[in-house]
């Protein structure tokens, strides 16, 4: 069985690319894949196993 996340990016001027990096690594050292990005509402979905 699969369990997903959604969060919403906020994009800023400063440090944006750096600050999209930590966030996908964080999520991925906890077991999280990217599966999608929208581009128009910055929205990033992420899937992992439930039973992992």
């Amino acid at each position: 069985m699969k369990e997903y996340k959604v969060i919403n990016w906020k994009m800023g001027l400063a440090n944006n690319n750096q600050k999209l990096e930590t966030t996908l690594n964080t999520h991925a050292s906890t077991g999280w894949r990217v599966i999608h990005v929208a581009e128009h509402s910055a929205r990033i979905i992420f899937e992992r196993d439930k039973n992992r």
